[in-house]
């Protein structure tokens, strides 16, 4: 992690994918309010007229872009061919498809995995080398508890998130050197309407997991049960402080890991614990599996 990040200038140009509703719109108002450029962005913006219009009354721009694209990442070459660099992407886009691991068929981890990874890092990937050249730029990756810790009927999804989030920790000590800045945000559970972007499995479920967790997820996320205890606009204003370097975000502008929500922290906690238990149970054995020296 590098001592300083300097931000040399201001306002900032956000590019933000999945604006149509959750996390993604919420952080689009609070970039808008705060005198930013905003490029929000959604597969289907003819969709959601009035959220268009809105961004866009504001003076922000509002365009199309579907990250499972194979060529997603020719907007930000066209964004730069019109004098409008991206300063900060924001990959917010995703969904969840719910079932136990070997029930899910191939086509639709592979779509999931286009959303959660290969897309967003095409446009990590192109967004870098911009940003590499100018000196500045930052990355932000909307992650989830899932990725350190996933529950029962959520392997695909925890599989995705997880990819990303290896791959930005490898990429934050790549760019750190030209002053690029790679944030993962660690998100709870949230009131983003996160049901909407709930797809069951192809495959029911064999009769063995009548009864089980992963039936329990599944009953509760296809019936709207689901209660979220995390409010997604206090969480996206944290986000922004944390990218600007302003409110909580002052004086951390080199961190590359922001966790957000009570279950979070509590989830957290598991994962520390479950390393913690893997360490006092098998440290002799880690320690011992070393190359003889001659």
């Amino acid at each position: 992690m590098p001592a300083t990040f300097s931000t040399p200038k201001k306002p900032l140009t956000w590019l933000i994918t999945g604006c149509s509703s959750g996390f993604g719109l919420s952080l689009a108002r609070v970039v808008q309010a705060n005198g930013h450029h905003l490029i929000a962005s959604s597969r289907n913006p003819s969709s959601t007229p009035d959220l268009v219009s809105e961004i866009e009354s504001k003076g922000g721009k509002w365009i199309q872009l579907d990250v499972n694209a194979f060529d997603c990442d020719k907007v930000l070459e066209e964004l730069e061919q019109h004098g409008q660099p991206v300063d900060v992407l924001v990959n917010n886009a995703g969904y969840c498809i719910y079932n136990p691991v070997e029930c899910f068929t191939d086509s639709e981890v592979r779509a999931l995995m286009e959303t959660l990874y290969f897309g967003p890092s095409r446009l990590i990937r192109t967004a870098v080398k911009h940003m590499r050249q100018r000196r500045f730029g930052i990355i932000v990756n909307m992650s989830s508890g899932a990725a350190l810790e996933s529950n029962p009927s959520m392997g695909a999804y925890a599989a995705g998130k997880g990819a990303l989030d290896s791959m930005s920790k490898a990429l934050a000590k790549e760019v750190e050197a030209f002053n690029v800045r790679v944030l993962t945000v660690l998100l709870g559970t949230f009131n983003t309407g996160m049901g909407n972007a709930t797809v069951l499995g192809e495959n029911p479920p064999p009769a063995d997991y009548k009864g089980s967790l992963s039936e329990k997820i599944m009953d509760m996320m296809s019936t709207g049960k689901f209660a979220p205890n995390g409010d997604k606009d206090k969480a996206m204003k944290a986000v922004y402080e944390v990218v600007v370097g302003e409110g909580v975000g002052k004086g951390h502008e080199a961190e590359t890991a922001l966790p957000l929500g009570q279950d979070l922290a509590a989830r957290i906690n598991v994962v520390q614990g479950y390393l913690a238990h893997a360490l006092d149970v098998f440290g002799s054995v880690c320690n011992n599996v070393y190359l003889e020296k001659n």
